[in-house]
């Protein structure tokens, strides 16, 4: 099919553009739909047209692939293409299916009537860019939709369903399947060729109060994204909406271009790339084909292995749940139907297909039922012999090509796979908690891991809704290696003179989701505490901090101890400082001879996130990650770093590398614990003095 196909049907032009996967709106596109526009309003035989997206949807906005290229501004502009659209003589029907995003959704609401299928999703989501929509959105949907609908519709940036926008003025007709024949059906009718073109610019929003609504918008947006400057500039956009047309279009425009510029855009722009480039693997192991995963088993029915079943059945995708002890078993399948019914009951799900999904378990105590299980799943405790009997079990039990996975967080999965007489086909398969809803999957790459294994991973991360990332070997592999420096620094700086509170509200501020303490509290101090016991026997010159260990020895493991770094009188949502934690730490300056000073909160930051940067320059240098952005994903999805600052090497990037290498240097003279610690990687030195980046033009 050409970019934009034009058939006559009786005196109806229907133009139907194609560029799969989605439709983008790339410069072929637009030159395509506007020379066959153009072709209708010279026709006297068209009396009206029809836009339609090929492929069963409509368009998802502009071509991703014409980013930050000359092809994204070159005539025709959407924003040309629209006022081509809206000024015909003839009368434009918009038939939206499947996706009809950003300018995709621009596009059609310049058309002068609009059919949509029930199922169909529209929206505008810029401001997830750092961005607001460029095309006149922020002017027409308000006129369309109304103002609190318009300003939640692009403020969030969330899409929502056709069915949803029944009864505004954005939807004409709501049809069940393909709208092309009721858009044609409609375009023949008296209603629309015998009344003039109905444009949207010349529609008045009558809504007096739409200031003090954008106000009130804009107080909420203060407190939830006090870091974004797009909502608060669509805000204003839309309030503009109230006035002139053309007023309103040019302070869009010039908003859109502003925010273009910023900081804040670049670094989500950036993030947006990495996430589509995460995953790929470069060369002849990246063109290896898959093995096909129709049945599932997972071993270990806690809080991963439920999770992890729950990701399989969302997928449609059998599985087996083992576990050694009946009660053990019993709380992992009752924990599995608490995720479901807490869907049915936020309306996420439907009571069929809730039943539907939960047929597709097997709950079992034997391992010799998961036979003929495509890929098998250890989710078992975090201990090297525990997991190494029962890689020898399904070892002996998995039919040959089958893939044997471990969900290790930090175990060396060579070893594991050394246990098995089939290395080619272990491959570590790290979910974060909650596994049903975290969004990242380090896929660990072992020595043997054949490329096949590898790809078969990586597709079902895919199929599971995973952003997924490859990783090498080593302790930790990429998130939890670099969170190791991360959290050491977080002991000391308590250690100089900082509260845990102080330390968890800086970089709190800075962005993160959660500081340091209270993640440790959430997750279980007793969990690090036994990385850490490991790691000194097995590392003589590991250094930390004591301070961690002492508070275990209290029995203070977090949230599920009553207690950890806070105190939680009233829930584990509502952290209080501690004076027995004030105490321990007092006692521990003394005992290691520290005197407290004052620690800034610039300090804070800069420590805990330039040790990440560090280690993450070592882990690129060791070919542990392949690219400086994949570590940027695994940071963005699965550890709470601020996705307006791009991920840690990019931030970095944008402090300047020998910044970033002088202070690292600076913390190594002045700081108490290890400076070589604070040695920075040959990587770093290495683009600092040459004046590069990790993360190249991004």
């Amino acid at each position: 099919m050409p970019l934009a196909d034009f058939s006559l049907h009786s005196h109806t032009a229907l133009i139907t553009f194609a560029n799969p996967p989605v439709n983008g709106l790339s410069h072929a596109v637009r030159a395509g739909l506007a020379a066959a526009l153009a072709r209708a309003a010279a026709d006297p035989a068209v009396r009206a047209v029809v836009l339609a997206g090929a492929g069963g949807r409509f368009s998802a906005g502009a071509d991703i692939r014409e980013f930050n290229t000359p092809k994204a501004t070159e005539q025709p502009t959407l924003r040309e293409l629209i006022v081509q659209v809206e000024a015909s003589a003839k009368p434009v029907v918009a038939a939206i299916a499947g996706t009809c995003l950003g300018g995709g959704l621009e596009l059609a609401l310049a058309a002068h009537y609009r059919v949509a299928s029930a199922d169909a999703t529209l929206g505008l989501p810029e401001v997830k860019l750092g961005l607001i929509p460029g095309a006149g959105g922020t002017q027409r949907l308000p006129r369309l939709v109304g103002a609190d609908r318009a300003i939640s519709m692009i403020t969030s940036g969330t899409p929502v369903p056709a069915a949803e926008l029944a009864g505004t003025a954005l939807l004409d007709q709501l049809v069940v399947g393909d709208p092309v024949p009721a858009a044609l059906d409609l375009a023949s009718s008296h209603q629309v060729r015998d009344t003039p073109p109905r444009r949207t610019c010349d529609m008045l929003l009558a809504e007096p109060d739409l200031s003090a609504r954008c106000e009130a918008a804009r107080a909420r947006l203060a407190s939830q994204s006090p870091h974004l400057p797009a909502p608060r500039r669509a805000l204003e956009a839309i309030a503009a909406s109230a006035g002139p047309f053309e007023a309103g279009l040019a302070l869009e425009r010039q908003a859109f271009l502003a925010l273009l510029d910023s900081p804040e855009s670049k670094a989500l722009r950036y993030a947006f790339f990495a996430e589509r480039t995460a995953g790929r693997i470069a060369g002849e192991q990246g063109a290896a084909a898959g093995r096909r995963i129709e049945r599932a088993a997972v071993i270990g029915a806690g809080t991963m292995g439920a999770g992890i079943a729950v990701c399989f059945l969302n997928a449609g995708i059998p599985v087996w749940l083992i576990e050694t002890d009946a009660a053990a078993l019993e709380r992992g399948v009752a924990r599995i139907a608490g995720i479901f019914d807490a869907q049915v009951q936020k309306g996420r799900l439907d009571a069929g297909e809730r039943e539907r999904r939960r047929a597709l378990l097997t709950p079992t105590l034997s391992l010799a039922d998961a036979a003929s299980a495509d890929i098998a799943i250890e989710a078992v405790f975090e201990s090297l012999e525990v997991k190494r009997e029962v890689f020898l079990g399904l070892d002996r039990i998995l039919r040959p090509g089958a893939i044997l996975a471990s969900n290790t967080s930090t175990l060396d999965l060579n070893l594991m796979a050394s246990f098995t007489g089939r290395s080619q086909d272990v491959v570590g398969t790290h979910f974060f908690s909650p596994a049903n809803v975290m969004r990242l999957l380090e896929v660990v790459r072992g020595a043997a891991t054949a490329p096949e294994v590898l790809a078969t991973a990586l597709e079902l991360g895919r199929r599971l809704g995973k952003v997924a990332v490859v990783s090498g070997v080593c302790d930790g592999f990429i998130g939890n290696r670099m969170l190791d420096p991360y959290f050491r620094q977080a002991w000391y700086l308590v250690e100089e003179g900082a509260t845990p509170e102080q330390v968890d509200r800086a970089i709190e501020r800075f962005g993160m989701a959660m500081g340091p303490f209270r993640v440790g509290d959430l997750v279980g101090n007793d969990v690090s505490w036994a990385i850490r016991q490991r790691r000194r026997a097995e590392r003589p010159g590991y250094r930390c901090s004591t301070l961690p260990d002492r508070l275990c020895e209290l029995g203070r493991f977090g949230q599920k101890a009553g207690g950890g770094w806070y105190d939680y009188p009233e829930g584990p949502r509502r952290p209080v400082p501690s004076p027995v934690v004030a105490d321990l730490i007092s006692r521990q300056r003394e005992e290691v001879g520290i005197a407290s000073r004052p620690v800034t909160d610039a300090e804070i930051v800069e420590r805990l996130v330039y040790a990440l940067v560090n280690e993450g320059a070592r882990i690129l240098e060791e070919g542990i990650a392949a690219r400086a952005s994949d570590i940027d994903v695994v940071y963005l999805t699965g550890y709470g770093f601020p996705a307006f600052r791009g991920g840690p090497m990019f931030h970095a990037d944008r402090q300047g590398l020998a910044a970033v290498r002088g202070r690292l240097r600076e913390f190594a003279q002045v700081l108490h614990g290890d400076p070589e610690f604070w040695r920075p990687a040959g990587l770093l030195d290495r683009l600092a003095d040459s004046g590069g980046t990790f993360t190249g033009d991004a």
